[in-house]
């Protein structure tokens, strides 16, 4: 997987707001076309305010940097809080489309959750952790919906939708 090098400065701020993701087109000459940058927005969600109640936080993904980016499949999406980490599930039955976004266009995915009550079967989340399909590193996000509810000690009762052309 190939990175774009860019000044220190220019990194953090980078950093802050992107995800770099590889674009699997290629030319006739079998050339790699350029790595794209994503801007990635995690919320406003459609909180759950009470334990056991369903919340939905959506996700978008936009294209920023390069003439074309395809994806397919299912985002990474891990819950964190204090030295502990939990892996969220896929969408059971959910069949992910090949998504390809111009520069400008945005995707969106969806984060359903159950809201923890705060016991030994809750995660304390505070950030979450996204990696897009065939990207570089996942980057962190402030979590603001509260403690999610832990089907086991290492699973949440959560669930990540596969990335789709956003409005659909």
């Amino acid at each position: 997987m190939r990175t774009i090098r860019v000044s220190l400065a220019v990194t953090a701020l980078a950093a802050a707001l992107t995800l770099t993701a590889c674009d699997s087109k290629s030319g006739d000459d079998g050339a790699k076309a350029a790595d794209c940058a994503v801007a990635v927005k995690v919320g406003p969600g459609n909180a759950a305010t009470s334990a056991g109640d369903t919340g939905n936080v959506p996700v978008t993904v936009t294209n920023r940097g390069s003439d074309k980016c395809t994806f397919k499949g299912f985002p990474g999406v891990e819950m964190t809080g204090g030295s502990s980490s939990w892996s969220v599930g896929k969408e059971q039955d959910a069949k992910p489309a090949k998504v390809t976004l111009q520069k400008g266009e945005a995707a969106t995915f969806t984060i359903t959750y159950v809201r923890g009550d705060g016991g030994s079967l809750s995660a304390p989340t505070r950030t979450v952790k996204i990696s897009i399909p065939g990207a570089g590193d996942a980057k962190a996000y402030p979590w603001s919906y509260g403690e999610v509810a832990l089907k086991t000690p290492d699973t949440p009762d959560a669930s990540v939708s596969p990335i789709q052309v956003a409005g659909d």
